[in-house]
């Protein structure tokens, strides 16, 4: 491999024309080339060796494919000939809206006139469960293997206890052994894309006497054909209405600002519209299909040996991002890459570390390859609302880690694949790099000063040059995981933190600083989400949420023990994170992400100036001055991050290898993936012909005629489900109703007082029945400006009748930032309970609006809920909520971290500031952390669920979550 650089950058000068000397040393090739990178990317596209042996893993044959087979549903899609519309005339131009790139048509490619219903098909009955006899079969099937992940010698023990139950009755089970459900399964039709393999070997020269091991090898790699993937994506009834067809710009009405959000509203998009239109006029009509991909290697096994696996994934761009974020199957996984090994002695050559690369691409060219034509000439494809559109795909974008970005954008490690700045000063302003600068610096320069001076691997030539319109260093998209949460926060600013510290305080009271940040993150309030560090944070293997979870309590850990620009450090550089994981960007957003890229770059001098770090040149820091131009050029940056194709591992490699019995693990990989597809396809299909309504028990009552047990069986499982508590919140699929939802428990606490004295002496709380008459009298005479106080005492309302208390409620709120359903809703639960998991008392704390007209803090406060309850007056249900208010500290955030600073509320007398709202006025939960510097409390003896009692001034936790900082400015 060529060392590194010398010091000192020089200006290349152009080398002067030369004969070609090397000549191609492939049988009956006559081509000559100048230098040896010419050679290499002519061999690389034009002689590489594929061997594609028609063979599958034991026992799946029948389900894993060959290349001979093809698709039935798939084969009848037509490829139109390459001039099929030679003499196609657009009607009308391509108007600002690019609404000529959608039209519909029939089946063999003919646009229909405007609003003409889709072209007739032949409907299924809504009583077709084929392959399946009934629903119940099919609900079966997906809960035992989709749900349960039942094995299979525990299906057959269920299904012979199921069976001897009913030898009496004379029935039999829906399935008789596993056997026969896993074939019922692979008869499904829809969702089958099979899987393919080939195999890779090396043809170059040997080098030395001694053939290396890995020369000898095959390399294998199992796909599924991406073409066949994408028809099916397109074809799904279940993102019918959630794909964008066209390109588009989106401007707020308000301010007249652009809004960036999901993949088609970047101008990538659009600039990738007018390019293939422009190229080819006869493509006027067609629909742009964007696809993103993304690869990253991933282990599944340690303990008993570390086995990796390479997969790679596929999504569309038309494909929003909620949904491409929401775990949905809007990312296919589509192949498992190779992943070649050899010996110590060889691992590390020059020969070997190339051969790594060109497998790389030369397997992505191959797999790619069923897609390369229609790049070009538009296909006909049907479409999940019915219609036929012609299709023309373009790549995209590419979603990977900075090792993998490295890899594909064939360049020098502590490069930036996005432009040429100089490894040794990456912040220095630099142009981007480009498909047609990189080939040129290989055309005229030697290898060694193409990387050298441009951090450039010339002897490997990129999988995009073999496709049109594709530039791998354009597609490379911003990953937030990586660069941002495990790169720049924990990898280098938390480091540099515990590093400051033992240079300036020595390691032995280092240590002791570093025991109390801990302490202080140990004692944090629980809150919905939020990750727990019960022992510090000295633990080895750190996962992406492990860094989420120390991004939202740190500031506030170190806040006194460092200096104060070190906080401002973090407080820039989390505002920057939080801002670009927007779900739309505006903008006026990109102002304030540039403004608080400017103010970390000025804040982090501290770490040089205190002998820290001797450079900030570090590829992942680097990598926030292109956000600002990739999410013009992409959307919103959550849409296209690592942690889809993270969370993607669990459920595509991890989970289904846990399944297998670990001997030739990939083939039964391979097969649990294609039945999960199919069941999940086929209850797509059957959802979307409204043939799942309800549940299997409700379906039956409603047969029967029995539409009262119906009801209540309804609400009992209702009543159990929603009762049902946990740490994280909540996914809600359903459509946005209202910006936010707070509602009671299903079921209140019989053990609880029952009466307003019972509570009042439950809570300590001795005025209670008092707030209650000012409630009242808020609720029933709303325009009665008078003071409570000043209302005489026979005025008042009186309630002495019984109460119901709850120890949670739940609040539904507009979150799409954060993790989220495929509308955007999510559901946290807000507890106020005498005990909470057997750890102690939990009285959560709770934003509340008190001023609708104003923004952020200014129209909202904060309070401490003592407790839920409700009660019936005159007729009237009233929800309630006993709260502790908090007052603000000061007219604005904290300059050096942020945050708001609250403290409770106390009245004349030193009495409690306690009131009783209505649940309406509550929006959602609020997330306080101590202010520690300014208490002399020893932390280690605070647990979380006191820690609302034990200190007297709090920061709101803006960076609790997404939404957290959204409302809490």
């Amino acid at each position: 491999m060529p060392p590194t650089r010398d010091s000192g950058r020089q200006r290349p000068t152009q080398r002067p024309d030369t004969a070609p000397q090397l000549p191609c040393d492939q049988p009956g090739c006559n081509r000559w080339f100048r230098n040896l990178s010419g050679l290499t990317k002519h061999k690389r596209t034009t002689h590489l060796s594929f061997s594609h042996p028609h063979q599958s893993f034991p026992d799946h044959g029948e389900l894993l494919g060959s290349s001979g087979e093809e698709d039935p549903v798939a084969d009848t899609t037509p490829m139109l000939p390459e001039h099929a519309f030679d003499d196609y005339q657009a009607e009308v131009p391509l108007d600002p809206e690019h609404e000529d790139m959608r039209a519909e048509c029939d089946a063999r490619g003919q646009f229909l006139p405007a609003n003409a219903p889709p072209p007739p098909r032949a409907e299924k009955a809504l009583d077709d469960w084929t392959p399946y006899r009934n629903r119940l079969e099919f609900e079966l099937a997906d809960f035992l293997f989709t749900h349960a992940e039942m094995p299979a010698r525990k299906i057959d023990t269920l299904l012979d206890i199921w069976a001897a139950s009913l030898i009496g009755l004379g029935g039999q089970p829906l399935f008789t052994n596993h056997t026969d459900l896993y074939r019922v399964i692979d008869s499904t039709r829809v969702g089958d894309v099979k899987w393919d393999n080939f195999t890779i070997r090396y043809t170059g020269e040997e080098q030395g006497s001694e053939r290396a091991p890995w020369m000898s090898d095959g390399y294998e790699v199992w796909y599924r054909d991406p073409r066949k993937v994408i028809h099916g994506i397109l074809a799904s009834s279940e993102f019918t209405d959630k794909l964008d067809l066209v390109p588009y710009r989106e401007y707020d009405v308000s301010s007249d600002q652009r809004r960036w959000q999901d993949f088609m509203s970047g101008d990538w998009a659009w600039a990738q519209a007018d390019r293939i239109l422009h190229d080819d006029p006869t493509t006027a009509g067609a629909t742009l299909v964007p696809i993103i991909l993304g690869s990253d290697k991933t282990t599944v096994s340690v303990a008993t040996g570390q086995t990796d696996y390479y997969p790679l994934y596929l999504s569309i761009g038309n494909v929003r991002n909620t949904l491409r974020r929401a775990h949905r199957n809007a990312v296919v996984l589509i192949a498992f890459l190779a992943m070649p090994k050899t010996t110590r002695e060889h691992a590390n050559t020059p020969a070997f570390c190339k051969f790594k690369r060109q497998l790389f691409h030369s397997s992505l060219t191959r797999i790619l390859s069923s897609i390369s034509r229609p790049m070009k000439v538009p296909e006909v494809v049907l479409f999940g609302d019915n219609y036929y559109r012609r299709v023309i795909y373009s790549l995209a974008a590419y979603i990977a880690d900075y090792e993998e970005q490295v890899l594909l954008s064939c360049i020098v490690c502590n490069w930036c694949p996005k432009c040429l700045g100089h490894r040794d000063n990456l912040d220095e302003g630099a142009l981007r790099r480009s498909r047609e600068h990189c080939d040129t610096i290989i055309e005229e320069f030697e290898l060694r000063q193409a990387w050298d001076s441009y951090g450039i691997v010339g002897d490997v030539v990129p999988f995009t040059n073999d496709f049109p319109r594709a530039d791998i260093h354009e597609m490379l998209s911003p990953d937030i995981l990586h660069q941002l949460i495990k790169g720049g926060f924990k990898d280098h600013l938390v480091e540099w933190v515990e590093r400051y510290l033992i240079h300036v305080h020595g390691r032995v009271e280092a240590e002791k600083i570093l025991d109390e940040i801990d302490q202080r993150i140990v004692a944090v309030a629980p809150f919905t989400g939020l990750r727990r560090f019960p022992q510090g944070r000295h633990f080895k293997q750190w996962t992406g949420d492990d860094s989420k979870g120390l991004m939202k309590v740190y500031i506030a850990a170190i806040e006194g023990l460092v200096p104060k620009d070190m906080v401002r450090t973090f407080r820039a550089f989390l505002e920057f994170c939080y801002l670009v994981r927007r779900n739309v960007i505006t903008e006026q957003t990109l102002t304030e992400i540039d403004g608080a890229l400017r103010r970390f770059h000025l804040f982090r001098e501290v770490f040089r100036n205190a002998g820290v770090i001797e450079s900030f040149s570090l590829p992942r820091q680097h990598a926030m001055k292109h956000y600002h131009y990739l999410i013009r050029q992409f959307g919103a940056p959550n849409g296209l991050c690592s942690s889809i194709t993270e969370s993607k591992h669990i459920k595509a490699v991890k989970r289904p290898y846990r399944r297998t019995n670990r001997f030739q693990a990939l083939g039964q990989i391979l097969l649990i993936n294609q039945r999960l597809d199919k069941l999940t396809a086929a209850r797509a299909d059957f959802a979307g012909r409204g043939m799942l309504n309800g549940t299997c028990l409700s379906q039956a009552f409603e047969v029967l005629g029995t539409i009262e047990e119906c009801a209540n069986a309804a609400g009992d499982s209702e009543e159990r489900t929603a009762s049902y508590e946990e740490e994280s919140g909540e996914v809600i699929d359903d459509q946005m109703a209202v910006d936010a939802h707070v509602s009671l428990a299903h079921r209140y606490q019989r053990a609880r007082a029952r009466n307003v004295g019972a509570l009042a002496t439950e809570l300590g709380v001795l005025d209670l029945a008092h707030l209650l008459r000012h409630f009242l009298q808020s609720q029933l005479y709303p325009n009665d400006l008078r003071d409570p106080e000043d209302i005489p005492y026979q005025e008042c309302l009186v309630y002495e009748g019984r109460i119901r208390v709850y120890n949670s409620a739940c609040s539904t709120f507009f979150a799409p930032s954060d993790l989220s359903g495929i509308h955007g809703m999510r559901r946290e639960h807000i507890r106020s309970c005498p005990m909470w998991r057997n750890a102690g008392p939990r009285f959560d704390c709770i934003f509340i609006v008190t001023d609708p007209q104003a923004e952020g803090m200014r129209g909202l406060d904060v309070a401490r809920v003592l407790c839920f309850f409700s009660f019936k007056y005159q007729g009237t249900f009233y929800p309630c909520a006993v709260i502790h208010w908090f007052d603000r500290v000061g007219e604005g955030p904290d300059e050096a971290t942020g945050m708001w600073i609250v403290r409770p509320g106390y009245r004349t007398r030193n009495l409690r500031n306690i009131a009783v709202v209505h649940i309406d006025t509550i929006y959602r939960a609020a997330h306080l952390i101590p202010v520690y510097a300014t208490h002399n409390i020893d932390s280690r003896d605070i647990k979380p669920h006191c820690s609302y009692d034990m200190f007297h001034s709090f920061y709101v936790n803006k960076y609790a979550d997404h939404h957290a900082f959204e409302i809490a400015f």
